[in-house]
């Protein structure tokens, strides 16, 4: 008798799982695509319709889970969403055995769990599916075509922009390296406090992008080298989702690495980011986030187009 169902066969991951992996024109493909959407949520033929896309997150969200099962919707295909407790992961169950199962029902996944990238890239290739980085510890990378797609917006071509990042070097904070690496003469500077800088590796990756691009990333630990000209301040809140500090002192070794209207006026010209959620008066006061500068509100915005972007392209074409 035949096998009706066993392991698929397939021994590569599919999706987006890092910035990083992505060649350049890929990359700035999405980042258009995102713009264009952005201007026009209907500007599409329902890409998703008679797709499923599994919507898994194990850990809080507003913006990307939200931005993600509304897309899909748009989009023209049904979401199934799982929360932390509702999967048999939860009990035990290998994340193999799981990824044939979700391989075998659906079109596409979309995840936000506790694990490493790796286990994202077991569940894409044990199941035999497409899967979308809705967040691991490592990157935030669909933030990252967010984060492009709303400086385009703002700033039009972004060759030469000149970006400062301000605050821990985290999951959007690697996105974001890997990103504006890939900018023809872009310089991005990290201003990062001693200890929670970015990662050697990632420093090595995105510095190697650029030296192909004529970009420049670079990284200091003291706000006083700060960049004379800036385009665009951009920091996140101070205790990434689902992590802790071993430091107990660690906001004191962060308070200088706070945003307010004091330090926007050494660049009276830039826009400010923030990836949301913010806890005012940590990272930023609430003066700059909601002032004149400010494109926080239109990122957060820029999370459904961009999702939808990225939807589109990892489903690819439909069949029959």
């Amino acid at each position: 008798m035949d096998k009706l169902y066993g392991r698929p066969e397939t021994n590569r991951d599919r999706g987006l799982f890092s910035l990083s992996e992505l060649k350049p024109d890929t990359l700035w493909a999405l980042v258009e695509r995102s713009v264009e959407l952005f201007r026009d949520k209907e500007a599409h033929d329902r890409p998703l319709r008679d797709r499923v896309a599994g919507v898994l997150f194990t850990r809080t969200s507003t913006r990307t889970r939200t931005a993600f099962q509304t897309g899909i919707v748009r989009l023209g295909g049904t979401p199934i969403a799982y929360g932390p407790h509702d999967l048999q992961l939860n009990t035990g169950e290998s994340v193999g055995d799981t990824a044939q199962v979700l391989g075998s029902m659906l079109d596409l996944l979309v995840a936000r769990t506790s694990g490493p990238l790796d286990e994202l890239r077991e569940l894409s290739r044990e199941g035999g599916l497409p899967v979308i980085n809705a967040m691991a510890a490592e990157e935030h990378p669909t933030q990252g075509v967010c984060d492009l797609a709303t400086l385009a917006l703002a700033h039009g071509d972004l060759r030469g922009i000149r970006v400062m990042y301000i605050g821990e070097g985290n999951n959007t904070a690697v996105a974001l390296a890997y990103g504006i690496a890939t900018v023809p003469g872009a310089r991005a500077t990290f201003v990062t406090p001693p200890g929670y800088g970015l990662p050697a590796d990632v420093l090595s990756t995105a510095r190697r992008t650029a030296g192909t691009t004529g970009a420049a990333v670079v990284e200091t630990h003291d706000v006083a080298d700060a960049p004379e000209q800036v385009d665009a301040v951009y920091t996140t809140r101070w205790q990434t989702t689902g992590t802790s500090k071993a430091d107990p002192a660690w906001r004191e070794t962060f308070r200088p690495f706070h945003v307010d209207a004091t330090l926007m006026r050494r660049w009276p010209e830039a826009s400010f980011l923030h990836d949301l959620p913010a806890h005012r008066g940590d990272e930023v006061t609430g003066e700059v986030l909601d002032g004149p500068c400010s494109l926080a509100w239109t990122q957060a915005a820029m999370k459904l187009s961009s999702a939808m972007a990225v939807l589109e392209t990892t489903a690819g074409p439909t069949t029959g």
